[in-house]
């Protein structure tokens, strides 16, 4: 589990084919990465990976097909700034909210404006995914947990403050690029329960 709160901006330094999917080689940059351990997990752009080599400054980790059709990863090139957060520890602190790493899909940078120092950045969501979303609850975007400000039929809306701005791979992302999205897991269950419930109503 992760909380949306990055730790680090890394960047992908390599993506090699091996037996049909693909390997990648991920630096650290500003991560914490003095006591990384082979199998733990890291979030990658909000993808967890594991850990299977690494050394002083980088690590790498595997990707499945379904990842790479199913999130951001498979578009990256060498370069790309990723946003990296170390999975969650029992007595960490929750400053986002929880996060499984398991990316629900793919949106769209749509606008980004001023609106005093921070900033207003608006995505395109899928519809199936939309329907998750709420005005004050929680999103995560490329990894990062976000409050959403605006939702409607098209997309949402989040204020992005200095700080995260500057400390995310946001300072580098651009109107038109790919994002990762996850939905609030409470939202999930929610609807999992709702339905069960259903079911028995109608047995």
């Amino acid at each position: 589990m992760f909380t949306g709160i990055i730790e680090g901006v890394g960047a992908l330094a390599a993506s090699e084919i091996r037996g049909g999917d693909v390997r990648l080689t991920i630096q650290a940059g500003t991560l914490p990465f003095a006591n990384v351990q082979p199998g733990e997990s890291i979030a990658v752009n909000g993808v967890c990976l594991t850990v299977i080599d690494f050394d002083a400054g980088s690590f790498q980790a595997d990707a499945s097909n379904e990842t790479l059709a199913l999130t951001t990863l498979g578009r990256l090139k060498p370069g790309a700034p990723v946003n990296l957060e170390r999975a969650m520890r029992p007595t960490d602190r929750l400053g986002g909210h929880l996060v499984s790493g398991h990316v629900d899909g793919m949106g769209q940078v749509l606008d980004i404006r001023e609106d005093a120092r921070a900033q207003r950045w608006r995505f395109a969501a899928p519809s199936a995914l939309l329907r998750y979303i709420a005005k004050k609850g929680s999103i995560c975007v490329d990894g990062v947990s976000l409050t959403v400000n605006e939702v409607d039929d098209a997309g949402f809306e989040v204020a992005l403050i200095p700080h995260t701005v500057s400390h995310t791979a946001f300072a580098q992302t651009r109107v038109g690029d790919a994002v990762n999205l996850e939905i609030d897991l409470v939202a999930r269950y929610v609807e999992r329960l709702l339905g069960a419930r259903d079911m028995e109503a109608q047995a």
